[in-house]
């Protein structure tokens, strides 16, 4: 991004009309990061951070005047939603030197990382998250999304789903004479609670498929399951 970055042009990326006051900087940052989340446009999410912390600069008073040329914006920290959620080993390459990382579990999108004496100077480094799609799964602030096949016949007259999530196999009951498309709700199942976040909740998209089984056909599926040759011949 460039160091010549307007106040008009950081207020245009975050969607700011003049005037506001500095509490309505970070809801539009975190508005504008979730449009380009998922598109995974490095790009255009360095835009974002650095109109941030312009604004948020210009809002701030100065106890020393601005340095004549900024600092590269600190590389991005990506994780897949499986990282968000259980935490894991992530890498970046900082001032020439490539960092292994260990992300905690339930980091957001537009959180901070923070590396202790991480710096050239030995100051402490703050790496930006951004959350992106994966595994079947996208994020939107604390809640996980995902889509499932159900049979055309349970998604018309209701009846049992058995969905494969993140966290193991769920049943799931579709109510009779819900508007397309039918969407249902887990809670506990987004994103774990961390800091002043709460537990998110995963929303579980169904869309019809054929070769999705019929409730009879899962109450079958779920027999042979159960019952194997061994407990049948006990």
């Amino acid at each position: 991004m460039s160091s010549s970055l307007t106040l008009s042009e950081a207020r245009s990326h975050l969607g700011l009309e003049a005037p506001y006051g500095p509490d309505a900087i970070g809801p539009a940052f975190r508005r504008a990061v979730r449009t380009v989340a998922e598109a995974g446009d490095d790009t255009r999410l360095r835009e974002l951070i650095a109109a941030r912390d312009l604004l948020l600069a210009a809002a701030a008073p100065e106890a020393l005047p601005a340095p004549a040329k900024r600092p590269p914006p600190p590389p991005l920290i990506a994780l897949g939603p499986l990282e968000a959620l259980h935490g894991g080993v992530v890498e970046a390459f900082v001032a020439g030197r490539r960092l292994r990382i260990m992300a905690p579990p339930g980091l957001r999108t537009g959180e901070h990382l923070r590396l202790r004496g991480a710096g050239s100077a030995g100051e402490d480094l703050y790496l930006p998250v951004v959350i992106r799609s994966g595994a079947g799964l996208s994020v939107v602030g604390d809640d996980l999304y995902m889509t499932a096949p159900a049979s055309p016949r349970v998604l018309e007259d209701g009846g049992r789903v058995e969905v494969e999530t993140h966290a193991g196999r769920r049943d799931l009951w579709v109510t009779p004479g819900l508007q397309a498309p039918v969407r249902l709700v887990l809670r506990g199942l987004g994103l774990p609670a961390r800091g002043r976040h709460p537990a998110g909740r995963l929303y579980v998209r169904l869309e019809p498929s054929a070769d999705a089984p019929s409730a009879a056909e899962d109450l079958l599926a779920r027999f042979h399951r159960v019952w194997t040759p061994s407990r049948l011949a006990a």
